[in-house]
């Protein structure tokens, strides 16, 4: 941890977990939620926190554990997870945890089959791989849609992605308070004191949970091991994708040694050091 760090970084399985999962906290959840959805069903209320680990129908089956599950008043359940890094099959893995609260709802005997919505919410520390060209879109919400009539043909099934490293508003282009919202959990840990514009009362409180030092003793080293955890693994792609690149640079030096492009030019295009282009 840097000496200089003040507040917690929310990207954090500790971080996340303390400011939006705790029962104390629900109304920074909540708030998140509504500035989020802003749906004509009106505003959410009231929360309740459910078990994060679904088991499967049967023993054998796959279990599901969830950073946040809760559910509203209405019996409309979220799913809220903080994605820290890409994997495979990330949109495959959501659409298997949303049948989790879909099936939960089952009811013996003379039950008709209405659902109460279901939202998965993904906020993510990287980009998807087909968006990389754009940064047109980083809030993404998905539901079933009927290509034929080009409309939505359920809409108590919907999926939430904020592409967080494409939201790039500086505190002075800020506009709204979802905006306000999407500022901190981008920068929060590099933070140093609390913006003008992010002195609301809900930013109050969300500031005062982040504080590291105020955390007890347990807080502190459950903090430490969280961001430990989470530097590791920035670092391992980190490494993966400059290794990556290297790769591709080294193919494309032997494609163009093989066309009997002078080095020099093979160098600026590639970056590799002539000495390394000239042994290929």
């Amino acid at each position: 941890m840097r000496v200089e760090d003040k507040y917690l970084n929310p990207f954090t399985d500790f971080g996340f977990k303390k400011l939006f999962g705790l029962e104390p906290n629900k109304d920074l959840l909540i708030d998140f939620l509504n500035e989020l959805l802003r749906r004509d069903e009106g505003e959410i209320k009231d929360i309740t926190y459910l078990s994060p680990e679904q088991l499967g129908r049967t023993i054998g089956e796959r279990k599901a554990v969830f950073d946040i599950y809760c559910e509203n008043e209405q019996g409309e359940k979220f799913i809220v997870e903080m994605q820290k890094a890409k994997q495979n099959y990330f949109k495959d893995r959501s659409i298997y945890y949303s049948t989790f609260p879909i099936q939960s709802q089952a009811r013996k005997g003379g039950w008709d089959f209405e659902l109460k919505s279901v939202y998965t919410v993904g906020i993510l520390d990287f980009v998807f791989d087909e968006d990389k060209g754009s940064d047109q879109v980083f809030h993404h919400e998905v539901q079933l849609f009927d290509k034929s009539v080009q409309a939505v043909f359920y809409d108590k099934l919907t999926y939430i992605y904020l592409e967080m490293p494409k939201f790039t508003k500086t505190i002075d282009e800020l506009e709204t308070h979802f905006d306000n919202w999407l500022y901190v959990l981008k920068n929060l840990e590099n933070l140093t004191d609390r913006p003008v514009k992010l002195r609301e009362n809900i930013f109050n409180k969300l500031f005062e949970q982040a504080e590291i030092s105020n955390f007890n003793d347990d807080e502190y080293g459950e903090y430490e091991e969280s961001l430990k955890t989470y530097r590791d693994l920035k670092n391992s792609i980190d490494t993966a994708r400059e290794e990556g690149g290297r790769e591709e640079k080294i193919a494309i030096a032997e494609k163009l040694k093989r066309q009997n492009v002078p080095p020099g030019i093979i160098s600026r295009s590639t970056g590799l050091p002539i000495e390394e282009i000239e042994k290929l």
